[in-house]
């Protein structure tokens, strides 16, 4: 899929928002307050619009929320803010139906409708009629590691089975004339995100269907490491042409997710130019010189311009030398500095290519979050930083939880009412542990495997 030259896609309307058809790559991102709190989840909208955000979505974890929703809707309209509304659905169907009655677009997973495939099929059927006569688009979301039982049984938890997955419903849109829907195969790990995409992307094209595709690398966690991250596997696909809508997920506030989207949709749209001036090649090793305007920029045009290479094996590793303008104005040398190595290895670990410090899951946290997420994971990281090598997720409800950190070693899930579940592996180990306790019962429990 290296050589894959980029694919044409249908135009998906989102209210008055196209993506696809050749039209720019388009910025989303998601709140993190409770729906049903209809004055902040409304303010956090209004903040996200202004600043930048062109598709904003929220969580509907219970049909109440569907009313809010939709008071949400209606107070931004009547402040003249027309940017689309996501609705992020799962497991109940009649909920996607009755948000589908709402607002633009809804995300939903299909085959988390029923155990059963073919009454899945049938609740699936029955939202794309909804959405037909309300002019709805739909995102079927497939995120590793939630693919379901049936699939994995049959392709195991792998990119070829995402791309199964997403065909199987791709092929029932068909089946049901229903064209206004977009695809996302997410991942926290880089490499099985861009192969599931490529695989996608290519299965489709044989097919003769051109659904637009929605980009990220779920649970990226915070920092530079979630923005080098994303920007490595997101870029990759935007360099061959796959992709026409980005979510960076990044477990702080969601208007920062803002700019490193709109960085990529501006670069991979032609309307920005990259700040290294030179690369030398010396076998498998690139050197490359960057005179950037400053620091985060350096980092995005430095994980865009060498993380696919480095993904796809083309070379091992990057020597970082050049400069960039601190907040002051003042340029920052690079050549040989701690700085620079540190930013070479945040590449390679974002690539899969050297373990240097502990790999975190994270998600960005939603309404379905039940406690202080963000600071949660900081701690977390903090009193992990000597695992190196080890994967440790931190995640914000139970209903993405076991399915979402399906590379982590460990996994601190909450259940809500300042509760917590420690999971080994898959495996829930320890349940309804109090928030304060948690991080020290997690230690304890990683203390005595290591032991």
């Amino acid at each position: 899929m290296k050589n894959f030259t980029g694919m044409k896609t249908n135009e998906v309307k989102a209210g008055n928002v196209i993506i696809g058809g050749g039209h720019p790559i388009v910025v989303q991102t998601m709140c993190n307050t409770h729906t049903a709190d209809v004055d902040a989840s409304t303010a956090q909208c209004i903040r996200l619009y202004e600043a930048g955000a062109e598709m904003i979505r929220l969580t509907v974890p219970a049909m109440s929320d569907v009313k809010a929703l939709g008071e949400i809707r209606d107070r931004l309209r009547s402040k003249g803010i027309d940017v689309p509304l996501v609705a992020d659905v799962h497991f109940s169907s009649e909920i996607a139906i009755a948000a589908a009655e709402i607002v633009e677009k809804v995300r939903i997973n299909p085959g988390n409708f029923h155990r059963d495939f073919t009454k899945a099929c049938g609740q699936f059927s029955k939202l794309v009629e909804v959405c037909r006569k309300h002019g709805t688009a739909l995102r079927i979301g497939l995120n590793h590691g939630s693919l379901g039982e049936r699939i994995t049984t049959l392709y195991g938890n792998t990119p070829l089975a995402m791309k199964e997955a997403a065909m199987e419903w791709l092929d029932l849109c068909i089946r049901n004339d229903f064209t206004n829907a977009v695809v996302s195969l997410k991942a926290s790990n880089t490499i099985v995100m861009v192969e599931a995409y490529r695989l996608l992307a290519e299965a489709m094209e044989k097919k003769g269907m051109a659904f637009p595709l929605h980009l990220g690398v779920t649970e990226a966690g915070n920092g530079d490491s979630g923005r080098i991250k994303s920007a490595a596997g997101i870029s990759a696909l935007l360099s061959e042409g796959i992709g026409d809508t980005v979510r960076v997920s990044l477990t702080e506030d969601p208007a920062n997710e803002i700019p490193v989207a709109r960085y990529l949709s501006d670069r991979y749209g032609n309307r920005l130019k990259t700040s290294l001036i030179e690369s030398v090649t010396d076998g498998r090793k690139i050197t490359a010189t960057y005179d950037s305007p400053s620091r985060e920029r350096l980092m995005l045009d430095f994980a865009c311009d060498f993380g696919r290479m480095l993904l796809d094996r083309e070379i091992d590793g990057v020597e970082l030398k050049g400069s960039y303008l601190d907040g002051n104005g003042r340029k920052v040398l690079l050549d040989g500095t701690a700085e620079a190595s540190y930013l070479e290895d945040e590449l390679l670990q974002a690539t899969r290519r050297k373990f240097y410090k502990p790999e975190y899951v994270a998600c960005p946290g939603c309404g379905r979050t039940m406690y202080n997420l963000e600071e949660t994971f900081n701690e977390v990281k903090r009193r992990t930083s000597h695992l190196k090598g080890m994967v440790i997720a931190v995640m914000g409800c139970i209903v993405n939880g076991p399915g979402e950190m399906a590379d982590a070693d460990w996994g601190y899930v909450g259940e809500g009412n300042r509760k917590v579940t420690i999971y080994r592996k898959k495996t829930p180990v320890l349940r309804h542990i109090p928030e304060s306790e948690a991080i020290d019962r997690l230690l304890e429990l990683i203390e005595a495997q290591g032991k």
